[in-house]
């Protein structure tokens, strides 16, 4: 028998999805955890994008991935081709350059896939390193995001040698090459190196098994450890709170921005889309891997103007412009410097060298508090300039890289190109370092200059006594605080050679080479000291806000 209680249960249910949510909610708690994260705060300037950029190529990766996965062949079994392209009918290959030539011109949609896929990959590297140059020159990776500057650095290693294997998989001309350069660089490693190879080809180059070990590398290990830290890496987002340029307002406490929802997801699904579509439209306009023209690899033949990718020609680069030095060690065994130098300790170093610098960087300065408040570059000289030498190396490295093509196209003497990367390996960073030193030095004496006498107007004016002046505008507090805003720094100092009781001190030579590096971190001649308080009071009092 029913009661007047029962009424309200049976006039109608709750919709369908809020019975979903609660369902779900009593299992995964996804209301609350919807309260304290959907409404998160994120800050907004052109830059951040850099990131979304890397994420949303990323994603597409994926998604074009698992469909030429769907239908490319990992085996280097030897075919005779039968397929629509015709001036390769009858030419003997492997199976996974036949099966990559239908997904070219057989599969529907295949082609456009393939390119998709390979623009998303080269997006997705070039999106990697500027957003770490980003985060580099902003000071970002300063505690408590350490451990984030090591997984992004993770993550652009990765995304090299995942980028590596796939352009090797279709086993072509072009892409044969490149692993030929790669055998050559293994053989070089002393003592191991033809275990190592042996090993990773399964026997004597080329063997049957590095396009299958490539292809289980490629579409299993490396994207699934990728996606590890990516997940890891916004989670430190999350957890740290996001890094946000001075302004009024801003504090290393709060964090001024637009809330997670509905807003900055709103903005960020339209530039998911945007990047999907700009990266389309390359790849349906500008052809890129054309394998059917190169053909497929074999070992007695080399493709013509064969160049690896930008992201891993500064290593060849390093081998090119390396002299091919060469010892013969007691029983035969012979060391080849040429390629074990360069791989072996310069490549490691330098890649050890970016991982490991916000600790070096923090050891120096003895700076140990947390940063949530962005630097302008030219308010940390030493720094900025040592990224900026880093890049030029990089460039570098990347003409000697392609020292050949640099040599036809502009008929140079490709000796003279080599000499050049020799000599400039040496002399162009320090050259960089100091010219950007001084260039930032100059920018924080122009902003202080700015702050006390204001902005040139661009009008004269004439005065009573006849003498011409350019008029300067006052700047507004918002200007103000964002030229003054960051911090001054004072180099550690070793202190008084003697304690207080006249006994001499023990200062060893860590300590020394810590302070000396401070000073050259944040001495004299390292940054510009802002304008004072009273500096300002005083000139606005006297010149009427700067004229």
């Amino acid at each position: 028998m029913s009661t007047a209680g029962d009424a309200p249960k049976r006039r109608g249910k709750a919709p369908a999805g809020e019975r979903v949510a609660d369902w779900a909610d009593g299992r995964l708690g996804v209301y609350s955890l919807a309260k304290a994260n959907m409404r998160k705060i994120f800050p907004d300037h052109w830059s951040f994008m850099l990131g979304e950029v890397c994420l949303y190529s990323f994603i597409i990766i994926i998604l074009t991935g698992v469909y030429l996965t769907l239908f490319f062949n990992p085996s280097m079994g030897e075919v005779e081709y039968h397929g629509a392209y015709v001036p390769m009918q009858g030419v003997h290959m492997s199976e996974a350059y036949a099966s990559t030539l239908d997904i070219s011109f057989d599969v529907r949609g295949g082609l456009l896939m393939r390119q998709i896929h390979h623009w998303a990959a080269l997006v997705f590297l070039v999106g990697m390193f500027v957003h770490m140059m980003r985060v580099f020159f902003t000071g970002a990776f300063r505690k408590p995001r350490e451990i984030n500057w090591l997984f992004g650095f993770l993550l652009l290693v990765l995304g090299m040698f995942t980028g590596f294997t796939g352009y090797s998989l279709p086993d072509d001309l072009l892409s044969g090459t490149g692993i030929r350069f790669m055998e050559g660089a293994v053989l070089s490693v002393p003592v191991v190196g033809t275990y190592l190879s042996f090993f990773i080809f399964g026997g004597e180059f080329p063997g049957t098994d590095i396009i299958p070990r490539f292809f289980v590398a490629h579409v299993l290990l490396l994207p699934g450890i990728m996606l590890g830290l990516v997940v890891a890496h916004l989670i430190l987002v999350f957890y740290h709170k996001h890094t946000q340029f001075a302004g009024p307002g801003r504090t290393e406490k709060n964090v001024v921005g637009m809330p997670l929802l509905p807003v900055y997801m709103a903005k960020a699904g339209g530039f998911f889309f945007l990047v999907f579509g700009v990266i389309s439209v390359i790849a349906a306009t500008f052809t890129i891997n054309p394998i059917w023209v190169l053909g497929p690899y074999r070992p007695d033949q080399v493709s013509t103007n064969a160049q690896p990718d930008w992201y891993m020609g500064f290593s060849e680069g390093l081998i090119r412009a390396m002299p091919a030095w060469e010892m013969v060690l007691p029983g035969g065994y012979t060391l080849n410097l040429g390629v074990a130098i360069p791989l072996v300790v310069i490549f490691p170093l330098i890649l050890t060298s970016i991982a490991v610098y916000p600790f070096i960087e923090s050891w120096i300065t003895g700076d140990k508090r947390e940063h949530h408040i962005l630097d302008r570059p030219r308010n940390a000289p030493t720094r900025t300039a040592f990224g900026a030498a880093w890049i030029s190396l990089y460039f570098l490295l990347l003409v000697g890289g392609g020292n050949d093509l640099w040599a036809t196209h502009f008929n140079l003497s490709i000796n003279a190109i080599t000499w050049f990367v020799r000599i400039g390996f040496f002399l162009v960073p320090v050259v960089v370092f100091i010219a950007t030193k001084r260039i930032c030095l100059g920018l924080q004496r122009r902003d202080r200059e700015k702050v006390l006498h204001g902005r040139e107007s661009g009008i004269i004016k004439r005065l009573p006594h006849g003498e011409f002046v350019e008029v300067h505008e006052p700047l507004s507090q918002e200007q103000l605080h964002t030229l003054t805003a960051h911090e001054q720094y004072k180099p550690l100092e070793i202190g008084p050679e003697t304690d207080a009781n006249g006994v001499r001190r023990k200062v060893g030579p860590v300590q020394k080479l810590r302070a000396r590096l401070s000073r050259g971190y944040y001495g004299e001649g390292s940054q510009v000291p802002k304008p004072t308080a009273e500096e300002f009071k005083e000139l606005t009092s006297s010149h009427g806000h700067g004229h």
